[in-house]
This record gives C-alpha cells, structure tokens and sequence, in this order.
C-alpha cells in the first residue's frame, strides 16, 4: 500500500516557489519526491517545471512519464521516458511544444513548455517509476498571466441632482483582457469608496471572453452632495502577475451636480466707485445654484419686473430718482423656493449753480457787495471764484470792498465734488462800478516838445458808467483832427492828430452823466533842425576865413613867432586903439589846423587857439 506525505515550504506565493514533498513507501523501498506547488508565467513566455526524486535504494531503471489534468479531471498523458527511449505524446495541446530534461547534478528532469498558452493553466503530473526500487507521483500548478489593457472611464454627462433620493449612476470603468479576472476600486479625489447602503453602490459585470480572456465592467451609483462639484472621481484596475499584485489607476473625471440657489449676490458692475446722474449703471446678479437659475429683477415694494438681460441689469442715464433698494429673485425649479438678494443703488447729483446777485449787479465807486454761489449737492463741494482765468476767491461767498473801475468785470465760481470729479457746475455774476469819469494821471499836465511843422499824436482814455464822451479843446493849432475814437464796455479811447505850429494847449474832456473829468497837455514849439544846420555851417565858414588871415598875415612877416611860440607886435608910437594880439598855438603845421576849422571839428586839448585882445593906451 502507497502512502503519500505533502511538505510545504517557501514565502508567500509570487515571492518564492512553493515546495511538495511527495514520499511513496512500498514494503521494502521509498521514492522521496520535490515539486513546486505552482509555477507562474506570462501568457507566450517559457514555463519550466521541475521534478526531483530521490530513491532509498539503487534503481536498476527508471521509467518517467508527465500527465495534465483535463477539465473533466480526467489524466492525459504527454511524454514518457526510460533509460532507452523518450517520447512525447502526439495529438495533444503540448505536441511539439514541450521537452524533458535532466536537472543536472540532482536526480530528476525538468518539463519545459514552450509559447505558454492560456489553456496551459492547469496541473501537471510527475510519475517516477524505479520497479523494485519504488515508484512516486507530484504534482505542480501551471498558472498564466496577462496583465488587462488600460482602463477606460467614462462620466456622465448629463448633471446629477442632489436631491435625487436614490444613489445615481454617475460613471463606468472597464478593464478589458486580462487573466486571471482583475479587479476594480473606486475613489472618490484620494480616498477609496466602498459600498454603502443608499449612498454608494458599485455593479460589477465580468464577462469571459472565448479567448479565454476576462473583461470587467464596474459601474459607480452615488448619491451626490453639492460638495461634490469640485470632486474628482477615478477607478484603480488590480491584477495578478508572476510578481504579485499590481495596479492601474484610470484618468479622472469632473461631474455636473445640480443644486439648488440658497444665495443670492447681487451687485454693481458699473461704472467703478460712485454713480452720478446721467451715468448708466450695469448691475449684476448671481446665485449659488447650478445651474443658475433665471432672475427678475426690481425695485423693492415695487412688484412691477424690470427689463433685464439674462444675470444683467442696466439702467441708462440715471437720475436721483433711481436711487433706491433694487433686488434680484430666482424661483428654484425643483423645490419651488425663492430666493432674494438686494443692494442699494444711490445716484449723486449737483444741481446748477446759483449766484447771488443774479445775472449782474451796478455799484457805486467805493461800495461793497458780497456775492454768494450755492448749489445743492448730495455730495460735500468746493467753490472757487475767478475773474479773467485768475483765482480771486474761495468758498461760497465773494467779498468785493471799496470797488473802483478795476474791480468791474465776470466772476465766475466753479462748483466741484472732490470724491467725483465728474460732478461740476459754474454760475457767474456780472459787476458794473458806476462813477464819474477817471482818466489816469489826470491831475498831472502832460509837457513835452516838439519841432515846428511836425504832427503829434495825443491818446486819452477815460474809465466810467455809464461810458463817458471824449472832447477836446486846442489852441495853439488849427490844424487837428480826431483819428480814432473806441468804445469798450467800462472805458472810451480817443486820439487826436495835431500839427505844431507854435505852443499849443490841449484839454481832453470826458464827460458822463454823473461827472466831467479833463487832463491838460503842453506843447512847446521849437526851430526845426535845418535851422541849427545852418547855423552851424555860418560857424565853421567863420572860422576858416579867420584862419585864411592869420595864414596871410604870417607870410608876410607881419607875424614874427619866438621859438616859445609868443611874439608881441607894436608900433613906436602907440596910441591908445592900438591892439595887441596875442596867438598860441600848438599844432604841428599851419595847414592841418586850417583843414580842421573847415571840418567843423573842436579844438582837442593838443589843438587850443587862444585869442586876447587887450587896449593900449
């Protein structure tokens, strides 16, 4: 009787092959037999399968044959082998595919199967037979595997309500061809789901394929939550190698969760910072449902809806009448709720300036007045006043004192907002000094002189309300004219032309209703220039015949000179109408004095000719 003992040892299967000790007893010998419990491999790769024996006595022949289990469990045979022959069945799936080998050194053979096929994944036999020796049988699993072609996940598409009561489908994975049948997880971001009952369910379908292959398909059901908008959601595929265990995670996905508005904000698009009238204002209204819901839009205790487009709002040229409370509604669909969100809207404005006195104002020289300019304005304002381009004030009241004609003239205040440039506004009054005429320097005679014959320009300008006339009273001349005369709104201008002849006194006279005001002007006449050329003409012929005789004289000897350049000439019988005369003179020739003295030009120090005459008694 044969009796069989199984021995394991060896880790964890997919670390290191698992060993079976196989001892067959007969009454007077033993086989000790090793196997692996299992030998792993990839679908196509080499498949080794070794079998080892050990006799308790010297075996005279030894007989080997291999057998693989059918499905039915039923044994075939595939080789078999002696000390003369080794053969390997024919008209079986391994024919031609397999060899049987020695170990080597150790006692036992070694079946190697060639281009692993899927339908290999079975138990195969090792039966040793040593006659008187003893005979002995192992066993070994032959497993396959092919790892599964990459996943594919596929979302809903359509959006996924959270108040469905029940979990629903909201996406698919599957692994397709792998063997042994793979497995798959679903997560949820990083964090695995596992089933839970009315929140998660998962349905798995495997299908084997006739290749032999296995297709798994795993729907995910979750029943969703409006935090899961923004939640990612991806399946693992585990699956069996020769190593162990690996995995493949998928892509993820984003779902569309539907839920309902709880808030609403709405607010002003535009324009940035505050609303003035006349600006179109752009509000905006958003909820946090999804997907948004449509909004109405009105103003509060007002039940009539404004004309809105979509989430928008706009109001054109707005004016202190649309300030107020505006809201935006949204009605949800699925519960029927509504829900309100508000703002205040508020229009600033600054109204036309008005100014104190209005339009224009008449004072008298001397008098005062304090002009005022307010305009009512929702906003705090600054008002500045000018008068020809030039600041002459700040704030709203204008104080004008002691006026004169100067300060006639357009004040002009100019109205601003600071925190809104946009909003302004200017009035202006209009100051009319009234008084007696007044002319500058009037109380001062205006002399001057000019040539005999020429054409004098005189101006006058008389400052006053009402406008003053300009007359003018002459004598002196017959011959003037008035050349221009000009009005301006507070002065008159007027020029006369007049001829000199002799002195002349002239008086302009402007003249109003209120007062006369005159200024004088003095002309004195003097000879023309042709008179003084003359003149000096007469002067320099003078002096060149008096040259012309001394010249004459001192050729004639009747001139002895000394070498000091003095000489006195007298008679022996001098009376007392004799005369003596006397003559310096310092210049280096006689001619070159004669030529200045026709030139008209002074004596210089170096040229000096001094003439005395004194009486002789």
């Amino acid at each position: 009787m044969t009796r069989n003992s199984w021995s394991f040892n060896g880790a964890q299967m997919g670390l290191q092959p698992k060993l079976i000790r196989f001892v067959s007893e007969g009454a007077w010998a033993k086989v000790d037999m090793t196997m692996e419990e299992s030998v792993e491999v990839y679908l196509g790769d080499i498949a080794d399968i070794p079998c080892q024996y050990v006799f308790s006595e010297q075996a005279r022949a030894v007989m080997i044959q291999w057998f693989v289990q059918e499905r039915d469990s039923s044994r075939e045979r595939i080789y078999y082998g002696d000390n003369t022959q080794q053969i390997v069945d024919s008209g079986t799936d391994f024919t031609g595919r397999i060899t049987v080998s020695d170990i080597g050194d150790q006692e036992g053979v070694l079946l190697t199967i060639q281009d692993v096929q899927l339908t290999d994944e079975r138990e195969f036999f090792c039966q040793v037979n040593g006659m008187a020796a003893g005979n002995g049988e192992g066993k070994t699993h032959l497993r396959v595997f092919d790892p599964p072609e990459a996943s594919v996940i596929e979302g809903v598409h359509a959006g996924i309500s959270v108040t469905n009561e029940l979990p629903s489908r909201i996406a698919s994975c599957e692994a397709r061809n792998s063997f042994p049948k793979p497995n798959i997880t679903w997560y949820r971001d990083s964090s695995p789901l596992t089933p839970t009952h009315g929140r998660i369910n998962v349905v798995t379908l495997v299908t084997r394929e006739s290749s032999g292959f296995y297709t798994v398909q795993s729907e995910l059901q979750y029943k969703v939550a409006k935090e899961d908008k923004d939640a990612l959601f991806s399946c693992e595929v585990s699956y069996y190698v020769p190593e162990g265990v690996r995995t493949a995670k998928s892509k993820v996905i984003n779902i569309t969760v539907h839920f309902p508005t709880t808030i609403i904000e709405l607010w002003k698009e535009s324009p940035q910072g505050l609303v003035k009238e006349g600006d179109t204002v752009e509000l905006r209204c958003q909820g946090d449902g999804n997907p948004p819901p449509p909004f109405t839009f009105n103003r509060e205790q007002q039940e009539k809806a404004l004309e809105a487009s979509d989430d928008t709002l706009v109001l054109r040229e707005v004016i202190r009448g649309d300030s107020g409370v505006y809201q935006c509604r949204s009605l949800d669909l699925d519960t029927y709720e509504q829900v309100t969100g508000d703002m205040q809207l508020t229009i600033h404005y600054l109204d036309p300036a008005v100014v104190v006195p209005k339009d224009s104002e008449i004072l008298l020289k001397g008098e005062s007045l304090t002009a005022t300019c307010n305009a009512l304005s929702s906003l705090e304002t600054a008002t500045v006043w000018f008068k020809n381009g030039q600041q002459v004030g700040k704030g709203h009241m204008l104080f004008l004192q002691d006026a004169t004609y100067d300060t006639a003239g357009e004040y002009v205040c100019e109205v601003t907002v600071s925190s809104l440039p946009g909003l302004h506004t200017s009035g202006s009054v209009h100051i009319i000094v009234q008084g007696a005429p007044q002319m500058k320097d009037a109380d001062r005679e205006v002399e001057m002189d000019e040539g005999t014959g020429k054409w004098v320009n005189l101006s006058c300008e008389a400052h006053a309300h009402p406008l003053p006339t300009i007359s003018w009273t002459v004598t002196g001349s017959q011959s003037w004219r008035e050349v221009l005369t000009r009005a301006t709104e507070q002065s008159t201008i007027s020029v006369v032309s007049i001829k000199v002849t002799s002195d002349i006194t002239a008086f302009c006279n402007a003249t109003n209703d209120i007062g006369t005001e005159t200024k004088s002007f003095s002309i004195r006449a003097t000879e023309g220039n042709g008179v003084i050329i003359v003149v000096i003409i007469l002067c320099i012929l003078l002096l060149a015949i008096l040259g012309s005789v001394l010249y004459f004289l001192h050729k004639k000897g009747k001139i002895p000179c000394g070498r000091s350049g003095k000489q006195e000439i007298t008679k022996e019988n001098p009376n007392k109408d004799d005369i003596v005369v006397e003559m310096k003179t310092n210049t280096k020739t006689e001619d070159a004095g004669l030529l200045k003295g026709v030139n008209g030009d002074k004596n210089g120090p170096s040229d000096q000719v001094t003439m005395d005459t004194k009486a002789i008694r």
